[in-house]
């Protein structure tokens, strides 16, 4: 087709016509639009559906352990990503709505047909320049298209399946596990490029526009306004910086690990669970089924305490307690406090992305968490188990965790911010210093800061030697 003489060749690009289609294209492009309103429909109702479930939701589905609720869960547990793809999809979807949209408008309504109402249009206004009538049919066309793939969008793609996924959000979170799970894989660098890129803007923005106070500054006001007095006044500082970054320490930062979990098999011998209870000193043990995950119940000791006198063959498994509450590794433990309070739990089995036994946590540990250590008579003097060497050397357990650390060596935790990536122990922040297990007697510098391995097993690392300035 030639270009229309009142069009600059320069700009001739911009309104290339595209061929006229054939019945039978009309038709496909007409199905292809209705099927991709319902990708649109389905994707934009999946958005509201996995972002409404409750925690009644995510506790049914983490028993269900099904391959659908293990993918609902693993979504859940990303939601940067999850909201990432879902856009990504969408936009994808609707882009190539408005492509068919405007081809199949071009068969109904022809150019020549345009440029008549164009032509009318102008006659209409007492207008005589005949030239204007081309750039009139491209303005009408447009609005045509924009104002009808607006209202299907609109109707059908957006306000009606999330009207239905308010109400639906289960059976539709269901539906689309897996679609999801597929996109998350495909978009995968584009999602996680989104992810980072609004993560960035967020903690700019919360540094610099909110009006709010930042921690830092809250920090600062404690250590000004604080008690003077030497006896008091760390004790009352550590409470109030404890207090301020309460909601943002997560279940994984203060859980007791699978690998220091004190259990019980539910095939034990009554002499086997009487002995555990009590060199563990424990108030509430876990008991499993073959192995830590599939936890079938809690045994309160306090429900022994009628069975001293039973023989070594006395049945105590009707005595567990099967209200296992468990929860994501993610969860903040101000909301598992809120969670502990209003179920009157006091225990709590985390679990990780594929829904196995991360390790526990107990309202004293969040409660420890703000106070410091709670000591009964049942515990060691140090729960943290290490040895100051001199004042720049210690020997610490691997498996101590780095706020512990930090709290007992007076190393700020930010030290360690930009390498220790999801690691909460010592042994996790090596790992991802080294990328791998290392060796006895090998040496890992960070900053200032040496590290000695000073025993390791075939699975983790066991001692580690601090050398500090």
């Amino acid at each position: 087709m030639e270009p229309a003489s009142d069009i600059p060749l320069s700009l001739w690009p911009l309104f290339l016509q595209v061929p006229a289609l054939s019945s039978s294209a009309a038709l496909v492009a007409l199905i292809g639009i209705c099927l991709l309103l319902v990708c649109s429909a389905l994707i934009s109702g999946s958005e509201v559906a996995f972002f409404s479930l409750t925690h009644h939701d995510l506790e049914a589905l983490q028993e269900e352990k099904s391959p659908t609720a293990k993918n609902i869960l693993y979504l859940k547990e990303r939601p940067r990503i999850l909201l990432a793809t879902i856009l990504i999809s969408n936009n994808f979807v609707n882009v190539s709505i408005v492509i068919l949209a405007d081809l199949l408008l071009r068969y109904f309504l022809p150019p020549e047909l345009m440029e008549q109402w164009a032509l009318s249009t102008v006659q209409w206004f007492g207008y005589d320049a005949v030239s204007a009538d081309n750039s009139i049919a491209r303005i009408l066309n447009f609005f045509i298209t924009v104002i009808a793939v607006t209202f299907l969008l609109l109707l059908f793609g957006e306000v009606a399946p999330k009207v239905y996924a308010t109400q639906q959000r289960l059976q539709l979170a269901r539906l689309m596990a897996q679609p999801l799970r597929v996109l998350a894989v495909v978009f995968r660098p584009l999602s996680f490029l989104l992810a980072r890129s609004t993560h960035h803007i967020e903690r700019r923005l919360e540094r610099h526009v909110r009006g709010g106070t930042s921690k830092k500054e809250i920090g600062e006001a404690i250590e000004l306004t604080v008690s003077r007095d030497k006896d008091t006044a760390r004790e009352e500082l550590d409470i109030l910086h404890s207090i301020v970054k309460f909601g943002g320490v997560a279940v994984k930062q203060i859980m007791t690990s699978r690998m220091d979990i004190v259990a019980l098999e539910n095939t034990a011998s009554y002499k086997e669970v009487l002995a555990i209870a009590r060199k563990s000193g424990y108030s509430r043990i876990p008991v499993y089924e073959e192995d830590l995950d599939n936890i079938v119940g809690i045994l309160y000791v306090k429900d022994l305490l009628g069975h001293l006198q039973e023989p070594d063959n006395f049945a105590w498994q009707p005595l567990v307690r099967t209200n296992v509450f468990y929860v994501p590794e993610s969860k903040k433990i101000d909301d598992l406090l809120r969670e502990f309070q209003r179920q009157h739990l006091h225990m709590a089995i985390v679990v990780d992305e594929y829904g196995g036994t991360a390790g526990l946590v107990t309202l004293e540990d969040i409660m420890e968490e703000i106070i410091g250590d709670i000591k009964d008579e049942f515990d060691d003097e140090s729960e943290v188990e290490y040895q100051k060497i001199d004042d720049h050397n210690y020997l610490f357990e691997g498996k101590t965790l780095l706020t512990d650390l930090c709290r007992i060596t007076g190393i700020p935790l930010e030290d360690f911010e930009a390498v220790r990536g999801e690691a909460d122990s010592l042994a996790g922040l090596l790992l991802e210093l080294c990328g791998q297990l290392p060796r006895k007697d090998a040496v890992i510098h960070h900053n200032s800061y040496t590290f000695r391995i000073v025993s390791v097993s075939k699975r983790r690392i066991e001692q580690v030697r601090l050398t500090i300035p």
